[in-house]
């Protein structure tokens, strides 16, 4: 069995508050083999994007390990850590906030390139600018343009070209597509998948949209309130889903069928537990149309229930 890119093992972080830790990210474990993507969704404060910045180390874990191709990463020293930045990168999710609107494209997508020093020379770091800019379908035309002069489609193609400069490994995606046009959305699925093709990059890609998260991902994890309650391949998770949460989820898919209007609908229905110091149990209990009381004894962590699908739920 080949060693995973990237694994976390029992990965945490917590925030400091009035009333307080919140954990929003708590004993998540997950694997991501390599030039392959994981999807992971949940409802928003759930922790996914939490969970790709820990990962990357833009916040610092409070617990837990990340390796990274067999190492872990968390031990690493500034100076390695800024190798380490060549690897890995993060496409943001809004792609005019992200980018610095007194940079022009070219700027922009060099900022990476110069600050790592990766490649010297004004010549040589122009011809990867528009090398860049081709591999993401942006006319060189855009090369002196800022980001308030185009539209967000070609913002985000900035985005993930800023991302590929530096020829990484390792792409978060933070929700790259959620405030996108349906039919640009298409558009830079498409992109992403073709330059993962060409690259062999390994994806972690954070989103709201299950059906989105369908077609570009190889295996799936959902996250309820800071943990992983569910992980499998994409089309297992969709065939057979177990956590009652993942049921509630694909339930509430629109299905574009007017015979559809009459299907039953499973509502969760019930508040959402505090993230805020976390009694022991299942977090879902509250809301779980299956509640039993032993729910509320102790944390349930993910169990293997049939290869390579793991839920964690007393029902299984």
């Amino acid at each position: 069995m080949t060693r995973p890119l990237v694994e976390t093992r029992d990965l945490k972080k917590y925030f400091r508050t009035p009333r307080g830790w919140l954990h929003a990210v708590d004993g998540v474990n997950l694997t991501i083999s390599r030039g392959q993507t994981l999807g992971v969704v949940g409802e928003s404060g759930c922790g996914k994007s939490t969970l790709g910045r820990v990962i990357l180390r833009l916040l610092e874990a409070t617990g837990g390990e990340v390796l990274y191709d067999g190492e872990n990463i968390l031990t690493y020293k500034q100076d390695k850590m800024i190798e380490m930045r060549k690897k890995m990168q993060i496409i943001f999710q809004d792609p005019y906030a992200s980018l610095n609107p007194r940079m022009s494209v070219s700027e922009i997508i060099a900022e990476p390139i110069k600050v790592c020093k990766t490649i010297a020379g004004r010549k040589a770091i122009e011809d990867k600018v528009y090398e860049m800019m081709d591999t993401v379908g942006l006319a060189r035309r855009f090369v002196n343009t800022y980001p308030h002069e185009l539209d967000g489609g070609r913002r985000q193609r900035i985005g993930i070209a800023r991302a590929l400069a530096l020829d990484p490994e390792f792409i978060v995606c933070d929700e790259p597509v959620s405030a996108l046009d349906v039919s640009i959305q298409a558009q830079i699925l498409n992109l992403m998948m073709d330059l993962q093709e060409e690259r062999g990059l390994t994806y972690m890609f954070v989103s709201h949209d299950l059906s989105v998260v369908k077609h570009i991902s190889n295996d799936i994890a959902v996250m309820y309130l800071g943990q992983c309650v569910e992980r499998t391949q994409s089309d297992e998770l969709f065939d057979n889903p177990l956590h009652p949460y993942t049921q509630a989820l694909l339930a509430a898919i629109p299905v574009p069928d007017l015979s559809a209007r009459n299907r039953p609908q499973n509502i969760i229905r019930g508040e959402v537990t505090s993230p805020v110091n976390p009694k022991p149990g299942c977090r879902f209990a509250a809301r779980c149309p299956k509640v039993r009381p032993e729910c509320s004894v102790e944390d349930i962590g993910l169990k293997e229930v049939s290869p390579g699908h793991f839920v964690a739920c007393i029902l299984y």
